[in-house]
């Protein structure tokens, strides 16, 4: 990071068989990020492994996107490892972390942007209305979000939604681990900062398949939300009262 330039806003988006996605999410982005005197921004594209030519698909788009920024990881590692890769390669003073498959509306990330800056939070994260789901996995989300709200003792509406801003500062100091990309708003709330939540679009996916079912989505979730719940009760708490030279 050392003598990089800072820019207002990094995007960064974990890219997993996503090809035919690709090229819309990046026109889509810049119509809402380029035009009217938007931010200095960058997109840190993460391919994780990809095998349906998602990379080379990014490759090509780096010609006409002089904003895109490649990181591609040698063997599939999940999104955790992918959003970690990006937050660590993000030369924003914000980040905004996004899906590939076109069902987060990037036409969302000012507002998020602008209430990040108006509330003085470390991260402001989305909730999604009329979810353009089946009715099973809008049922299986339901369940897993419970779950871990009920272990994790939070209130986060939505904590499936990858739609998020956060203060890069804040984002880098969590610990990351498999599973963890589910628990941002808590990871930072057990840092002492604190968390927004606005309402954000979804859209119908267009393109490829979902990337989780019920295994990833309610059952993995329980054992994560366990291993945060741990982290909770671990946590160190103390308030320096003075600091004598």
């Amino acid at each position: 990071m050392s003598g990089r330039p800072t820019l207002d806003v990094a995007l960064v988006i974990p890219v997993y068989n996503e090809r035919e996605n690709l090229p819309l999410l990046l026109a889509e982005i810049a119509r809402a990020l380029r035009e009217g005197g938007g931010p200095s921004y960058e997109i840190v594209a993460v391919d994780d492994a990809s095998t349906d030519g998602s990379l080379d698909m990014l490759k090509g788009l780096a010609r006409d996107y002089p904003e895109l920024r490649i990181v591609a990881f040698a063997q599939h590692a999940g999104q955790t490892a992918a959003l970690a890769a990006g937050f660590r390669a993000a030369r924003g003073r914000a980040i905004v972390t996004l899906d590939a498959d076109l069902q987060n509306d990037p036409a969302d990330v000012p507002a998020l942007l602008a209430q990040l800056e108006r509330s003085g939070a470390a991260a402001v994260v989305g909730y999604r209305v009329n979810r353009h789901d089946s009715v099973w996995k809008r049922l299986q989300s339901r369940i897993a979000n419970g779950v871990r709200n009920r272990l994790n003792r939070e209130t986060i509406r939505d904590t499936g939604c990858s739609l998020k801003a956060f203060r890069a500062d804040a984002v880098r100091a969590l610990p990351l681990f498999n599973g963890m990309h589910r628990f941002l708003p808590t990871l930072i709330k057990m840092d002492g900062g604190t968390v927004v939540e606005v309402p954000v679009r979804h859209r119908p996916r267009r393109f490829g398949r979902t990337k989780y079912g019920m295994w990833n989505r309610v059952f993995r979730s329980f054992v994560d939300a366990l291993a945060v719940r741990w982290m909770q009760r671990r946590a160190l708490r103390y308030r320096v009262r003075e600091e004598l030279p």
